[in-house]
Protein backbone atom coordinates (compact mmCIF):
# COMPACT_ATOMS: atom_id res chain seq x y z
CA UNK A 1 0.00 0.00 0.00
CA UNK A 2 1.41 3.05 -0.81
CA UNK A 3 2.07 5.36 2.10
CA UNK A 4 2.32 8.70 -0.07
CA UNK A 5 0.68 11.78 1.16
CA UNK A 6 -0.82 10.08 4.05
CA UNK A 7 0.96 13.21 6.08
CA UNK A 8 -1.25 15.33 4.30
CA UNK A 9 -4.30 13.58 5.25
CA UNK A 10 -3.38 13.41 9.19
CA UNK A 11 -1.60 16.62 9.44
CA UNK A 12 1.47 14.96 11.70
CA UNK A 13 0.78 11.71 12.19
CA UNK A 14 3.31 11.55 15.11
CA UNK A 15 1.52 14.83 17.13
CA UNK A 16 -2.01 12.89 16.49
CA UNK A 17 -1.36 9.68 17.79
CA UNK A 18 0.37 11.13 20.69
CA UNK A 19 -3.15 13.23 21.12
CA UNK A 20 -5.08 10.55 21.06
CA UNK A 21 -6.39 9.40 24.14
CA UNK A 22 -9.00 6.41 24.98
CA UNK A 23 -12.00 8.76 26.14
CA UNK A 24 -15.22 7.24 27.83
CA UNK A 25 -16.58 10.79 29.49
CA UNK A 26 -17.93 13.04 27.00
CA UNK A 27 -19.89 15.98 26.21
CA UNK A 28 -23.48 15.74 25.43
CA UNK A 29 -23.47 18.13 22.39
CA UNK A 30 -23.27 17.06 19.04
CA UNK A 31 -19.71 17.98 17.19
CA UNK A 32 -19.93 21.34 15.62
CA UNK A 33 -21.73 20.02 11.51
CA UNK A 34 -18.36 21.63 9.89
CA UNK A 35 -16.46 19.33 12.21
CA UNK A 36 -19.15 16.53 11.28
CA UNK A 37 -18.95 16.88 7.74
CA UNK A 38 -15.33 17.25 7.39
CA UNK A 39 -15.40 13.43 9.73
CA UNK A 40 -18.35 12.26 7.94
CA UNK A 41 -16.26 12.57 4.17
CA UNK A 42 -13.41 11.35 5.68
CA UNK A 43 -14.79 7.86 6.64
CA UNK A 44 -16.92 8.26 3.30
CA UNK A 45 -14.02 8.04 0.95
CA UNK A 46 -12.29 5.42 3.63
CA UNK A 47 -13.57 1.95 2.22
CA UNK A 48 -10.82 -0.54 2.46
CA UNK A 49 -7.42 -1.75 3.96
CA UNK A 50 -4.16 -2.93 2.78
CA UNK A 51 -5.59 -6.51 1.83
CA UNK A 52 -8.31 -5.68 -0.10
CA UNK A 53 -11.40 -6.01 2.51
CA UNK A 54 -14.46 -3.84 2.41
CA UNK A 55 -14.96 -2.03 5.08
CA UNK A 56 -17.83 0.73 6.18
CA UNK A 57 -18.53 2.66 8.98
CA UNK A 58 -21.97 4.03 9.84
CA UNK A 59 -22.39 6.73 11.78
CA UNK A 60 -25.23 6.44 14.52
CA UNK A 61 -26.98 8.90 16.68
CA UNK A 62 -28.74 7.71 19.76
CA UNK A 63 -31.73 9.05 21.36
CA UNK A 64 -32.52 9.13 24.56
CA UNK A 65 -33.80 6.05 25.22
CA UNK A 66 -31.32 3.91 22.96
CA UNK A 67 -28.83 5.88 25.20
CA UNK A 68 -30.54 3.97 28.34
CA UNK A 69 -30.22 0.73 27.16
CA UNK A 70 -26.87 0.70 26.25
CA UNK A 71 -26.11 -2.17 28.74
CA UNK A 72 -28.11 -4.35 27.39
CA UNK A 73 -25.66 -3.91 24.21
CA UNK A 74 -23.17 -4.61 26.93
CA UNK A 75 -20.35 -3.10 28.90
CA UNK A 76 -21.60 0.09 27.65
CA UNK A 77 -21.68 1.59 31.62
CA UNK A 78 -18.52 2.83 31.09
CA UNK A 79 -18.99 5.39 28.27
CA UNK A 80 -20.96 8.53 29.45
CA UNK A 81 -23.01 11.52 27.22
CA UNK A 82 -21.39 10.21 23.79
CA UNK A 83 -23.90 11.95 21.34
CA UNK A 84 -22.43 9.87 18.62
CA UNK A 85 -21.02 6.28 17.85
CA UNK A 86 -19.04 4.78 15.13
CA UNK A 87 -19.32 1.18 13.84
CA UNK A 88 -16.21 -0.70 12.41
CA UNK A 89 -17.86 -3.47 9.77
CA UNK A 90 -15.51 -6.09 7.34
CA UNK A 91 -16.96 -7.75 4.83
CA UNK A 92 -15.22 -11.38 5.74
CA UNK A 93 -11.77 -12.41 4.25
CA UNK A 94 -8.13 -12.86 3.97
CA UNK A 95 -6.45 -10.55 6.76
CA UNK A 96 -10.00 -8.91 7.40
CA UNK A 97 -9.51 -8.05 11.00
CA UNK A 98 -6.48 -6.27 9.99
CA UNK A 99 -8.17 -4.45 7.39
CA UNK A 100 -10.69 -3.43 9.91
CA UNK A 101 -8.38 -2.37 12.59
CA UNK A 102 -6.16 -0.37 10.11
CA UNK A 103 -8.92 1.62 8.55
CA UNK A 104 -11.17 2.40 11.50
CA UNK A 105 -7.55 3.61 13.19
CA UNK A 106 -6.94 5.55 10.34
CA UNK A 107 -10.73 7.34 11.01
CA UNK A 108 -9.56 7.48 15.07
CA UNK A 109 -6.97 9.43 13.96
CA UNK A 110 -8.95 11.92 12.15
CA UNK A 111 -11.07 12.25 15.10
CA UNK A 112 -8.78 13.18 17.19
CA UNK A 113 -6.84 15.72 14.56
CA UNK A 114 -10.86 17.60 14.70
CA UNK A 115 -10.80 17.49 18.51
CA UNK A 116 -13.02 14.77 18.71
CA UNK A 117 -12.66 12.00 21.30
CA UNK A 118 -13.36 8.37 20.68
CA UNK A 119 -12.15 4.79 22.25
CA UNK A 120 -12.09 1.62 20.61
CA UNK A 121 -14.43 -1.02 22.16
CA UNK A 122 -14.73 -4.39 20.72
CA UNK A 123 -15.35 -7.86 22.41
CA UNK A 124 -16.67 -6.51 25.68
CA UNK A 125 -20.05 -6.01 24.34
CA UNK A 126 -22.84 -8.87 22.69
CA UNK A 127 -23.05 -7.52 18.78
CA UNK A 128 -26.45 -8.14 18.01
CA UNK A 129 -27.91 -4.62 18.92
CA UNK A 130 -25.58 -2.76 17.21
CA UNK A 131 -25.60 -5.32 14.43
CA UNK A 132 -29.58 -4.54 13.75
CA UNK A 133 -28.63 -0.96 13.92
CA UNK A 134 -25.87 -0.92 11.10
CA UNK A 135 -27.78 -3.70 9.18
CA UNK A 136 -25.46 -6.33 9.61
CA UNK A 137 -24.79 -8.25 6.12
CA UNK A 138 -24.89 -11.96 5.80
CA UNK A 139 -20.71 -12.31 5.24
CA UNK A 140 -20.02 -9.31 7.47
CA UNK A 141 -18.54 -8.80 10.96
CA UNK A 142 -18.72 -6.44 13.35
CA UNK A 143 -15.55 -6.53 15.01
CA UNK A 144 -15.63 -2.81 17.10
CA UNK A 145 -17.29 0.19 17.93
CA UNK A 146 -16.43 3.72 19.25
CA UNK A 147 -18.27 6.47 21.01
CA UNK A 148 -17.38 10.19 19.13
CA UNK A 149 -17.96 13.32 20.79
CA UNK A 150 -16.35 15.79 22.73
CA UNK A 151 -14.62 14.85 25.33
CA UNK A 152 -15.60 16.00 29.05
CA UNK A 153 -13.31 18.35 30.75
CA UNK A 154 -12.79 15.75 33.68
CA UNK A 155 -12.84 12.23 33.19
CA UNK A 156 -15.19 10.16 35.32
CA UNK A 157 -14.29 8.09 38.52
CA UNK A 158 -14.71 4.59 36.49
CA UNK A 159 -13.13 6.14 33.55
CA UNK A 160 -10.01 6.63 35.69
CA UNK A 161 -10.31 3.37 37.25
CA UNK A 162 -10.41 1.49 33.94
CA UNK A 163 -7.14 3.65 32.90
CA UNK A 164 -5.55 2.13 35.81
CA UNK A 165 -6.84 -1.61 35.28
CA UNK A 166 -5.81 -1.50 31.93
CA UNK A 167 -2.51 0.39 32.51
CA UNK A 168 -4.02 2.48 29.84
CA UNK A 169 -0.88 5.55 29.84
CA UNK A 170 2.34 2.26 29.49
CA UNK A 171 3.73 0.38 26.71
CA UNK A 172 6.02 -2.13 26.71
CA UNK A 173 9.62 -1.38 25.86
CA UNK A 174 11.20 -0.85 22.30
CA UNK A 175 13.64 -3.86 23.11
CA UNK A 176 10.57 -5.89 23.57
CA UNK A 177 8.96 -5.44 20.07
CA UNK A 178 11.41 -4.43 17.43
CA UNK A 179 14.55 -7.14 16.30
CA UNK A 180 17.21 -7.37 13.89
CA UNK A 181 18.04 -10.34 11.10
CA UNK A 182 15.99 -12.75 14.23
CA UNK A 183 14.22 -12.60 17.32
CA UNK A 184 17.29 -12.88 19.76
CA UNK A 185 18.62 -9.59 18.63
CA UNK A 186 17.38 -6.28 19.70
CA UNK A 187 16.70 -3.68 16.53
CA UNK A 188 17.92 -0.28 18.21
CA UNK A 189 16.64 2.76 17.45
CA UNK A 190 20.08 4.35 15.30
CA UNK A 191 19.64 0.62 12.99
CA UNK A 192 16.22 1.49 12.41
CA UNK A 193 17.29 4.48 10.81
CA UNK A 194 14.41 7.52 9.46
CA UNK A 195 12.39 4.29 10.22
CA UNK A 196 12.49 4.68 13.47
CA UNK A 197 9.57 7.08 14.08
CA UNK A 198 7.79 4.30 12.56
CA UNK A 199 7.78 2.31 14.82
CA UNK A 200 8.05 4.23 17.62
CA UNK A 201 4.13 4.86 16.23
CA UNK A 202 3.68 1.32 16.61
CA UNK A 203 4.77 1.12 19.99
CA UNK A 204 2.37 3.78 21.30
CA UNK A 205 -0.95 2.09 19.17
CA UNK A 206 -3.96 0.85 21.16
CA UNK A 207 -4.19 -2.28 21.81
CA UNK A 208 -7.37 -4.89 23.61
CA UNK A 209 -6.54 -4.43 27.44
CA UNK A 210 -2.90 -2.81 26.61
CA UNK A 211 -1.54 -6.31 25.62
CA UNK A 212 0.42 -4.93 22.62
CA UNK A 213 0.65 -7.89 20.52
CA UNK A 214 2.51 -6.54 17.79
CA UNK A 215 6.28 -7.78 17.36
CA UNK A 216 8.39 -6.36 14.50
CA UNK A 217 11.35 -8.03 12.69
CA UNK A 218 13.45 -5.60 10.01
CA UNK A 219 15.97 -7.60 7.51
CA UNK A 220 19.47 -6.76 8.01
CA UNK A 221 19.94 -5.41 4.86
CA UNK A 222 17.19 -4.12 3.38
CA UNK A 223 13.92 -1.63 4.50
CA UNK A 224 11.90 -4.46 4.59
CA UNK A 225 9.75 -5.52 8.01
CA UNK A 226 7.95 -8.48 9.40
CA UNK A 227 5.19 -8.15 11.68
CA UNK A 228 3.99 -10.93 14.02
CA UNK A 229 1.35 -11.49 16.45
CA UNK A 230 2.24 -12.72 19.80
CA UNK A 231 -1.15 -14.29 20.95
CA UNK A 232 -1.79 -14.31 24.46
CA UNK A 233 -3.19 -17.75 25.16
CA UNK A 234 -7.15 -17.82 24.85
CA UNK A 235 -7.79 -13.93 25.58
CA UNK A 236 -9.73 -14.31 21.80
CA UNK A 237 -11.63 -17.24 22.88
CA UNK A 238 -15.06 -15.33 24.00
CA UNK A 239 -15.01 -13.20 20.83
CA UNK A 240 -14.67 -16.20 18.22
CA UNK A 241 -14.51 -15.42 14.98
CA UNK A 242 -13.74 -12.00 15.68
CA UNK A 243 -9.95 -11.93 17.02
CA UNK A 244 -9.49 -8.69 18.56
CA UNK A 245 -5.84 -9.33 18.38
CA UNK A 246 -6.04 -9.66 15.02
CA UNK A 247 -7.54 -6.27 14.98
CA UNK A 248 -4.83 -5.17 17.04
CA UNK A 249 -2.13 -6.06 14.80
CA UNK A 250 -3.85 -3.81 11.86
CA UNK A 251 -3.68 -0.43 14.00
CA UNK A 252 -0.08 -1.46 14.43
CA UNK A 253 -0.02 -1.53 10.39
CA UNK A 254 -1.95 1.71 10.19
CA UNK A 255 0.29 3.48 12.32
CA UNK A 256 3.59 2.28 10.73
CA UNK A 257 2.23 3.03 7.53
CA UNK A 258 1.38 6.07 8.13
CA UNK A 259 4.28 7.22 9.51
CA UNK A 260 6.37 5.93 7.50
CA UNK A 261 4.89 8.07 4.26
CA UNK A 262 4.95 11.01 6.46
CA UNK A 263 8.82 10.89 6.09
CA UNK A 264 8.93 10.54 2.64
CA UNK A 265 8.69 6.48 2.61
CA UNK A 266 6.80 4.59 0.26
CA UNK A 267 6.11 0.60 1.08
CA UNK A 268 3.79 -1.67 0.23
CA UNK A 269 2.21 -4.61 2.31
CA UNK A 270 2.79 -8.49 1.32
CA UNK A 271 2.19 -11.93 2.98
CA UNK A 272 4.64 -13.92 2.29
CA UNK A 273 6.08 -15.56 5.30
CA UNK A 274 9.97 -15.33 5.51
CA UNK A 275 10.45 -18.46 7.41
CA UNK A 276 12.09 -17.05 10.59
CA UNK A 277 11.47 -19.06 13.54
CA UNK A 278 9.41 -16.92 16.20
CA UNK A 279 8.96 -19.42 18.53
CA UNK A 280 5.16 -18.46 19.50
CA UNK A 281 5.10 -15.60 17.45
CA UNK A 282 2.86 -15.83 14.64
CA UNK A 283 3.63 -14.37 11.01
CA UNK A 284 0.88 -11.64 9.86
CA UNK A 285 2.33 -9.84 6.94
CA UNK A 286 5.30 -7.99 5.84
CA UNK A 287 6.04 -4.21 4.54
CA UNK A 288 8.15 -3.64 1.97
CA UNK A 289 9.77 0.43 1.50
CA UNK A 290 11.68 2.34 -0.69
CA UNK A 291 12.22 6.26 -0.45
CA UNK A 292 9.81 8.38 -2.23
Amino acid sequence: MDGKGKSGEMNSVMKTIGLRKSCRTYRQDMPAPETLAAFRKFIDGNRTGPFGNPVRFPLMALDEAEQAALPSLGTYGVIRGAPLYLAGVVRQGFRDMEDLGYAMEKNILKATALGLGTCWLGGTFRKAGFARRVALGEHERLPAVSPLGYPAEKRSLIERAFRFLASSDSRKPWKSLFFLGDFETVLTEAEALSLAPALEAVRLGPSASNRQPWRVLKERERHVFHFYLERTPGYDRVTAPVSLQEVDMGIAFCHFDLSAGERGWKGKWTVHDPGISGGNREYRATWEGEKA
